[in-house]
């Protein structure tokens, strides 16, 4: 007997889903699979089960849906999941499908459990399946994520040079990568040995029970994969215990293999080893500089006695500390504070601190960075401290530098602490104080609890204002920073494209680029359109998305997220009059008739096409069919053309300003007239003004779903349905009605940003630092897991945030967000920064305006950091301020550079000094209380 599968009804499909995923979420664990889908997709099924509800809700935007065509809003066709990956791989099978490398979850696709992809596919069916696995991850692995984009290595063969890209999960082992490279290749695993080539260096890939993830194998990573000759004694087990020699080259592999600088992508000409004992590519290495050896290893000076260029030793991975360490140590304050007496202010009781002993390993290796002469200090004593107060630093993988460097900032601040008891003090709300009495107390509070040199030189205070989006409550606050994370928004504003139409006939579609900041609203968005089509102070815009030729949404919200709006889709902002609060929008919906191609030419119905036109309605007044009729004449107007006498109206001047004048007193009686319902001059006029006018073929969609046809019985009153913000016209344009109007205004609705070839040649000025500042205290919306409790709406709100900057630090720190860790993946851009090395001026960022200095700095130190995500090498830029020389450290090797090398695309902490105008006279004196920098005379009122 055969099943009938049963159609089930929209709400039947919700509570199912719904059913099933409730269940299926509570029991999610690891290994267990989740599935793509595309967000449009799911959008659309979204709405489709969600739409008997609209028709309830007096909302505008969903309930429209209703009457199109007469019937409700269609199933949504199969799954289609293309838009997700590259196009779609040979064949039927999903192996090999690589998805877009930088998916956003929520915004281009959603996951979903196994149960609920399984009833979805079984209702829809459609494509590509693509299904990923949970895995435990976070410091405790106990945090439950899906591994959306496994890692992608890039497999080399050596010495053969072939290659091959493989995905494998990260919490795979190496002995599984083994395996695999040895399918992949054909190789007889007994004589393959795996590297993993990083930071210029190869290292032994050699427990094999390991993870990929704890053997920090990253994505895009190179995996060497060497056949080793059998006659070697023993194949695999002759390796050192560790799988390496000392020099980060393993001893069974001949010399004449590891010539393999010509291997895809791999390159060792940047100094293969990091500990000055053995040069794998020597020729290159020492052509670049003579110099550099000698300060490696020789420890003989090459000009006169200058202390300060000691290089650090890399003790396997250890570029990402050596690095920070170099800029805090060439950092003036520091180099002075750490080589005289500084034990004293050590505090050893601070349960926040590290008992001193941070401090005082610091101090001590200061203290040999700055010694005379140039022998490298292996950093071994600091190192095993920092292991053992921050275990996220052990072991010898690669870590990021900036997260270092803020625990280092972090830690010495607290182990250097002169607050022996901290004082319980709860700020008090600023409540319209003057912004410099509030920020002077919740500084004087600050410095009460946190006093030390690293709050002296390196901390500054922004204040933050805060708007509830609701009630519009203010609250600001005063916070301390001891670095800046700027954001690379590599375009911060973004260019897009709305078509503005009016509604009372008084000038074509035209349409409107703008630019708006990209994190931006739609509130941001309305505001440009208004100033570039001048829109007048009695106007307001209404913003629509137009998909299928109606309105999909109206974007009423304000604080809606201009992110959620693609670049491929289509917008119109009607023009309206604020009106009084009681009035519908009319929609004037376009059709015209399709016909079959064919002999017969007969005609399939009429379809929706063009742009839908808006026009407000006010409900107080009765409205005829007739009323209608001539809204819709005056809508159409600016399109009508003027060489065409047939169609009773004024002819058309080139401004269409009679015809205009002429419909907008036809149609004042049904808009906003002071006459009484019920007085007859008014139904007079308009019929009279009607007669003169050709009836246009519309129709009406009442509360009832029906069509009413408009052309007959002009006098009749229409009624309005009570629970739809939106009235629905028709007009179906024949083609006689089409002669007398060109349509072509309504027919071709730009989409939000065209790429061309010119939006892409237009990006070429790199991005600055100002910018980056700019769109780092640019006004924004919290995101929804950050919300504000208003202390006035006593509820959680999405408040917009803004930034100003307020006191600045002798020593401003400053880190480019390079890395951008989303659920699935790590990313790094490498957008190049153009920063001033010079003049670094702030002066216009700082909010306190009782501080009339310039606030200029210069910068003196960076670091730098080459290659991907996780691996990659760092190497930091450093200013000799007694010489006014730049050099580059790069572990144990130091050489001058010039100062022109400094700005790379490698850029990653920026270490800038305040310069004084004045320089070293009055020290005392601009560090007072207005200064920006006024720490002192500040802590002493306390």
């Amino acid at each position: 007997m055969t099943v009938v599968k049963k159609e089930l009804t929209p709400e039947e499909e919700k509570l199912t889903i719904r059913d099933i995923s409730i269940a299926a979420e509570a029991q999610t664990k690891q290994g267990d699979t989740f599935f793509l889908i595309t967000q449009r997709w799911w959008q659309e099924w979204l709405e489709y089960v969600n739409q008997n509800q609209a028709s309830t809700v007096n909302d505008g935007s969903a309930s429209e849906h209703q009457f199109l065509g007469g019937s409700a809003l269609k199933r949504p066709s199969s799954i289609n999941n293309s838009d997700l990956i590259y196009q779609a791989a040979s064949g039927d099978s999903d192996v090999g499908i690589e998805l877009h490398d930088t998916l956003v979850e929520g915004t281009d696709y959603i996951l979903l459990p196994q149960e609920v992809w399984n009833q979805l596919y079984e209702w829809y069916e459609g494509g590509p399946i693509l299904p990923r696995k949970v895995i435990n991850s976070g410091l405790s692995q106990t945090e439950l994520t899906v591994e959306v984009y496994p890692l992608r290595l890039q497999l080399h063969l050596m010495p053969k040079d072939e290659c091959s890209t493989i995905r494998i999960s990260k919490k795979e082992t190496i002995r599984e990568l083994h395996k695999k490279a040895c399918e992949i290749f054909s190789l007889n695993p007994e004589l393959v040995c795996i590297w993993d080539y990083f930071s210029h260096q190869k290292h032994a890939l050699m427990d094999m029970e390991k993870t990929l993830d704890d053997a920090n194998i990253q994505m895009d990573q190179d995996i060497l994969v060497e056949v080793v000759n059998s006659n070697s004694a023993g194949g695999m087990n002759s390796f050192h215990e560790n799988g390496a020699a000392d020099n980060g080259t393993v001893a069974l592999v001949e010399p004449s293999q590891l010539n393999f600088s010509n291997a895809e992508g791999l390159s060792l000409s940047k100094g293969s080893t990091r500990n000055g004992i053995a040069e794998l590519s020597q020729s290159q290495h020492l052509a670049s500089s003579g110099t550099e050896k000698t300060y490696a290893s020789t420890g003989v000076s090459t000009r006169g006695s200058t202390c300060g260029l000691t290089g650090l030793m890399n003790l396997g991975n250890t570029c990402f500390m050596n690095s920070a360490i170099q800029c805090l140590v060439h950092t003036p304050e520091f180099a002075r504070y750490f080589r005289e007496d500084y034990y004293q202010e050590i505090n050893r009781q601070n349960p926040l601190g590290m008992v001193g002993e941070l401090a005082l390993a610091f101090g001590d290796l200061l203290r040999k960075l700055w010694a005379p002469g140039r022998t490298p200090v292996a950093p071994r004593p600091f190192k095993a401290k920092l292991a053992r107060f921050a275990p996220q630093f052990s072991g010898y993988n690669q870590h990021d530098s900036q997260e270092l460097l803020a625990f280092l900032l972090d830690g010495l601040h607290e182990d250097l602490n002169r607050v022996k008891h901290k004082p319980y003090i709860k700020s008090k709300d600023a409540d319209g104080r003057p912004d410099e009495e509030v920020a002077d107390e919740y500084w004087a509070n600050h410095i009460a609890r946190n006093d030390s040199i690293i709050v002296d030189v390196c901390q500054g205070q922004y204040k933050s204002t805060l708007v509830c989006p609701v009630c519009n409550k203010v609250s600001v606050t005063f916070d301390p920073f001891m670095y800046l994370s700027l954001p690379l928004q590599s375009a911060t504003t973004r260019s897009m494209t709305v078509t503005i139409f009016t509604c009372d006939g008084s000038a074509l579609p035209a349409a409107c680029t703008v630019t708006v900041p990209k994190q931006g609203r739609c509130r941001d968005l309305i505001q440009a359109l208004g100033n570039s089509c001048s829109l007048k102070h009695t106007e307001k815009l209404l913003l629509a998305e137009i998909r299928g030729h109606l309105i999909h949404r109206f974007l009423e919200d304000p604080l809606i997220s201009l992110s959620s709006i693609k670049d491929d889709d289509h917008l119109a902002a009607y023009k309206i009059p604020k009106l009084a609060k009681n009035s519908k929008f009319l929609q004037l919906i376009h059709r015209r008739e399709e016909r079959e191609i064919g002999i017969s030419q007969s005609s399939v119905g009429w379809k929706p096409y063009g742009t839908p036109l808006v026009s407000p309605i006010s409900c107080d007044d009765v409205i005829t069919r007739g009323d209608i009729q001539l809204i819709v004449h005056r809508m159409l107007s600016p399109m009508l053309r003027s060489e065409n006498p047939g169609f009773n109206c004024v002819s058309r001047s080139k401004t269409s300003a009679a015809n205009t004048s002429r419909l907008a007193t036809a149609s004042e009686g049904c808009i906003d007239s002071s006459l009484p319902n019920d007085d007859p001059r008014q139904k007079d006029m308009s019929s009279s003004k009607l007669a003169n006018l050709e009836k246009l073929p519309l129709q009406l969609v009442d509360e009832n779903n029906a069509c009413i046809d408009l052309t007959v019985g002009e006098d009749k009153s229409v009624k309005l349905s009570s629970s739809s913000m939106s009235i629905l016209v028709f007009v179906d344009w024949s083609q006689k009605l089409l002669e007398n109007y060109d349509t072509r205004y309504i027919e071709n609705l730009p989409e939000v940003t065209k790429y061309g070839p010119a939006t892409k040649k237009a990006r070429t000025e790199p991005l600055s630092l100002y910018s980056c500042l700019e769109a780092f205290l640019r006004e924004e919306p919290l995101v929804p897991e950050d919300m504000w409790y208003c202390p006035t709406c006593k509820e959680r709100r999405q408040a917009s945030k803004k930034l100003d900057l307020w006191r600045l630090p002798e020593v401003l720190v400053i880190h480019l967000k390079r890395f951008s860790y989303s659920r699935s993946m790590k990313h790094k851009l490498e957008t190049f920064v153009n920063f001033p090395i010079h003049d670094f001026d702030l002066t216009k960022y700082v909010a306190n305006k009782n501080n009339s200095r310039r606030q200029l700095y210069e910068l003196y130190a960076l670091t730098n950091h080459y290659g991907g995500m996780g691996s990659g090498h760092y190497t930091a830029h450093i200013k000799l301020l007694d010489e006014n020389r730049w050099y580059n450290f790069d572990d144990s090797h130091i050489s001058p550079i010039n100062e022109e090398d400094v700005k790379s695309a490698a850029a990653y902490v920026l270490f800038y000094r305040r310069v004084r105008a004045d320089h070293h006279h009055h020290h005392s004196v601009s560090n007072g209380a207005v200064s920006s920098a006024g720490q002192h005379s500040i802590s002493s009122r306390k």
